[in-house]
């Protein structure tokens, strides 16, 4: 069976690591790389705690870049502390080097050179926000063609918004971090001819990370993957979490878990609705994950970790 191609873009937030674990477990991906987007996180960390996960599951071949975009609304740093604690857990620190190599090149560079140097389409998995894709595009917009399709967790269609309504952000509620971050990257990719697959809030309100799933890692805990999905979690099961980037990652090793609907949308980059992914007649057509086995997708997990 052809492996397919998976260049992976996360930005550093506890579930984007979870997701990483789980991509080096699938046995029908050949992962190129893995682009760290400056978004939820502290960079350093993120980079840093990426390298050593990959340390810790024999991947030590996979390059790791810094992507150095920058979006247009910060995440909080209450979210973004999580990159320091995630790279200070014991599992992680047990060698005094890392092996994995960090580029030398920009992530948005090396996004370029991977595409342009792919021999078949590659696969985006973004489980950030989309402004490394969106300025590589910019960058060399010959790399379009080489892109098989991408699949983002991000935006909200029929549900609300994940970005707080407050006076102090001027945001109504509609936008979804992932979008809110930076919508006119989204407008960017929306712009494409690309196949785009999304992991909406619609489903990942859906599938939240529960006591009872962290206490079945904790009985696989001697599986040194599932040690550190059970510390990660235990880092954020006091917060209304979901698996949000697990979920859209997944798709990649079971497909046929999910079904998917077409929507036409637009992305709303001004205003008090800026970040919206905005479901309206006539817009741009998009597939987006709308309902999984969520029992096969919980046993998947649990067995993917019980490594």
């Amino acid at each position: 069976m052809n492996k397919q191609l998976v260049l992976l873009d996360h930005d550093g937030g506890v579930d984007d690591y979870l997701a990483t674990m789980l991509l080096m477990t699938m046995d029908n991906v050949q992962p190129l790389g893995i682009v760290v987007t400056p978004a939820d996180c502290y960079i350093e960390p993120a980079v840093s705690a990426t390298r050593k996960i990959l340390d810790l599951m024999g991947c030590s071949h996979i390059p790791v870049a810094e992507s150095t975009v920058r979006g247009i609304n910060p995440f909080p740093r209450l979210y973004r502390r999580d990159s320091t604690i995630v790279n200070c857990l014991p599992i992680l620190n047990e060698n005094e080097t890392i092996n994995t190599p960090l580029l030398a090149e920009t992530g948005q560079d090396f996004m370029v050179r991977v595409l342009r140097e792919a021999t078949e389409p590659v696969t985006l998995m973004v489980t950030g926000p989309l402004t490394t894709v969106a300025v590589a595009l910019d960058a060399a917009p010959e790399i379009e063609a080489k892109i098989k399709q991408i699949v983002w967790m991000g935006g909200a269609l029929n549900v609300p918004g994940n970005v707080e309504k407050s006076i102090e952000s001027g945001q109504d509620g509609s936008a979804e971090w992932n979008a809110y971050w930076d919508a006119i990257a989204v407008k960017r990719v929306w712009q494409t001819q690309l196949e785009i697959i999304m992991s909406p809030l619609d489903i990942t309100n859906n599938v939240p990370v529960t006591s009872e799933l962290v206490y079945k890692l904790g009985k696989q805990r001697k599986y040194p993957l599932s040690d550190l999905a059970g510390q990660c979690y235990a880092l954020v099961i006091p917060q209304d979490y979901y698996f949000w980037d697990v979920l859209a990652t997944a798709y990649l090793g079971h497909p046929e878990f999910y079904q998917l609907r077409e929507w036409e949308t637009e992305i709303i980059t001004t205003g008090v609705s800026q970040g919206r992914t905005k479901v309206q007649p006539g817009g741009r057509k998009i597939l987006a994950m709308d309902t999984v086995d969520k029992t096969s997708f919980y046993d998947y997990i649990l067995q993917q970790w019980a490594q």
